[in-house]
């Protein structure tokens, strides 16, 4: 991993942020992202009020999710069938980011929910943001990875906000049982899920264009399908979600 900008500032570790919509709009506002998105608390994925409390159209979900044991066993099984991820430029139909930072998946998760779909087409010009995502998606995946470790304006947003939040924010030497999983609609229509610690963007099947990253499609093909995994092992799988949604 390199030193971004030559002034000595060592992206292989961030501070790890914490997935509340104060930090991450925080976070999402100051690189970039318009303020016509914010993103949302989601209380609940199955009581219909409550969801309906939500902004719409959704167009991505950041959850965080525990590594547990099922979850673990289902990953490794579905990454052995598949190569690591070969795609480059504007044409793909995900853009996807290979974690090699020490706590960056929440940086990366953002960068998954603001990348990709509606989203990436409301991107302040000039921002940091779009000034990053110009060099960063003609790259490969290793390129890519490389220029955000590398990235200095990256890094100092990200400390910026990362001590915000209700709990204190991890040291470079500790570990986190919790993965941050963008779950996000594609420009294509489709559901992808997003995690920088896989082999790359999941397509995890079509969705009508009516239904959003919200919708009752999208909650089973995404996050209430890993909700499932771990309640046929015997367990609950407790986790946090917000909303990426147009802003009140």
């Amino acid at each position: 991993m390199g030193e971004a900008g030559g002034k000595g500032v060592t992206l292989s570790e961030v501070r790890h942020e914490q997935n509340n919509p104060e930090v991450m709009n925080d976070l999402a506002h100051s690189i970039g992202v318009t303020k016509e998105l914010s993103f949302h608390d989601v209380y609940s994925l199955y009581d219909a009020d409550v969801l309906a409390m939500v902004p719409r159209p959704v167009f991505a979900l950041l959850t965080t999710i525990p590594m547990t044991e099922a979850w673990r066993q289902e990953r490794d099984a579905e990454d052995a069938d598949l190569e690591w991820y070969k795609g480059a430029g504007p044409a793909e139909p995900a853009i996807w980011f290979r974690q090699t930072i020490i706590h960056g998946c929440g940086l990366i998760g953002l960068l998954h929910c603001v990348s990709n779909g509606a989203p990436s087409e409301l991107i302040v010009p000039g921002s940091e943001l779009a000034n990053f995502l110009s060099k960063a998606v003609p790259l490969g995946m290793d390129e890519r990875a490389r220029l955000l470790n590398e990235t200095e304006s990256m890094y100092q947003a990200s400390e910026a906000v990362a001590q915000k939040g209700d709990t204190e924010p991890l040291k470079p030497d500790e570990d986190s049982i919790h993965h941050f999983v963008a779950l996000v609609k594609g420009l294509d229509g489709n559901l992808w899920e997003l995690e920088g610690s896989r082999k790359g963007p999941l397509n995890r099947g079509s969705l009508g264009e009516n239904e959003d990253a919200l919708s009752e499609r999208a909650l089973e093909l995404g996050i209430r399908r890993l909700v499932d995994i771990q309640r046929k092992a015997g367990g609950d799988l407790p986790f946090s979600c917000i909303a990426l949604a147009p802003s009140v």
